[in-house]
């Protein structure tokens, strides 16, 4: 009876590896390889994640608070500016950049939904992709000649990525895709996947007003899935309204430059270009 059973057990696991090599083999022979995910995306140096910081805006509390905390753990984070607020504190942009920072476009005037008073004289209702265009290059432009450097990757104006209105309303991520390695989004709700994550509109989650418990929680989210956050923040000083909190930010380096913890601490262009990289070797 026993070697009965031993047989079958044995038929079982036989079938299963002939259907298995079958698939394989039907995959590699329509040139479509077997379908990748997140959980198994191979990040480099047996990394089991990444996470990326990012900052909007160029606020002057990045420079003066923010960069002398980075640099003092060791971090590179990734600054999506504004020509006028790098003009405020050029020396310190220039010093940012010297360092081995990230240096983004955020365009020029920041144009956002026309429903924020703010921006209800620069409503993206009413722009359109030419205007929307100038926006971008002449951010480029500028940048380059304040710092030296031309921005290669993107993020959004409050995260939204449309000109225009009902049945005119055209999307300008396209535009992104032509210009950046990788255009960032805003409050989204999940990190990216890397086996599908549109690097022309990536997920960007806020981490102003967080604790360090909070923010640790993405992160072990991410980890959990083999996924990237761009964490996403604008002021840096005491924790508050679009305020990252200093102590929490801390906390959260060390976390993340723990080797135990597996996890990728990179700017958003390096982790853009290694999923690139990554998709072209497929």
């Amino acid at each position: 009876m026993r070697r009965k059973i031993l047989l079958q057990v044995v038929g079982v696991a036989l079938c299963f590896a002939v259907l298995l090599n079958a698939k394989v083999a039907a995959a590699q022979a329509s040139g479509s390889p077997m379908k990748e995910t997140a959980h198994s995306f191979q990040w480099p140096n047996g990394y089991r994640a990444a996470v990326s910081l990012s900052f909007d805006d160029a606020r002057t509390s990045q420079i003066d608070t923010g960069l002398p905390l980075l640099n003092r753990l060791g971090v590179k984070a990734t600054f999506f500016v504004q020509p006028g607020g790098v003009r405020q504190r050029l020396q310190g942009w220039k010093q940012a950049a010297a360092e081995g920072h990230e240096i983004g476009n955020h365009t020029i005037t920041h144009p956002c939904t026309g429903n924020y008073d703010f921006s209800r004289n620069n409503a993206l209702e009413n722009y359109d992709m030419r205007r929307i265009a100038g926006e971008i290059d002449g951010a480029n432009a500028d940048i380059e000649k304040l710092i030296g450097i031309k921005p290669k990757v993107f993020a959004y104006p409050c995260g939204q990525k449309f000109v225009g209105t009902g049945i005119d309303v055209q999307s300008y991520v396209p535009l992104i895709a032509q210009r950046f390695i990788v255009g960032r989004s805003y409050l989204s709700e999940s990190p990216n996947d890397p086996t599908i994550v549109d690097l022309a509109q990536a997920m960007g989650t806020s981490f102003d007003d967080m604790d360090f418990s909070q923010m640790k929680e993405v992160v072990d989210e991410a980890i959990s899935q083999g996924r990237w956050v761009i964490f996403v923040g604008h002021e840096i000083g005491q924790r508050g309204y679009q305020s990252t909190d200093t102590a929490a930010l801390e906390a959260l380096s060390r976390y993340l430059k723990d080797p135990k913890n597996g996890i990728w601490l990179g700017t958003v262009g390096d982790i853009a270009s290694y999923i690139n990289q990554h998709r072209a070797s497929k």
